[in-house]
């Protein structure tokens, strides 16, 4: 398994409304995620102890929670909010 990043809870649900160049750019940022996740963690699947804290992101409109879960290898994007700016 490689490292990747997914909706999940109910942003997935608030994705298929949001616009497109708000969704590009909390795409764009997951995506930087798991690059950093991928080097930070390199033995993700063999990882021992707990996972680090989440965290807000700004991006251009609005700002997205995420989650890593390092075993899993993924970074979860658990609620995205488009504040239309």
């Amino acid at each position: 398994m490689s490292w990747a990043w997914e909706y999940a809870f109910g942003a997935e649900e608030a994705a298929r409304t949001a616009p497109t160049a708000f969704l590009t750019e909390v795409e764009r940022k997951a995506a930087e995620l798991v690059r950093a996740a991928d080097v930070q963690y390199l033995r993700g699947r063999s990882h021992v102890g707990g996972d680090p804290k989440g965290g807000d992101i700004t991006v251009p409109g609005g700002m997205f929670t995420y989650q890593i879960v390092v075993r899993a290898e993924r970074v979860y994007v658990v609620q995205i909010t488009h504040l239309g700016f």
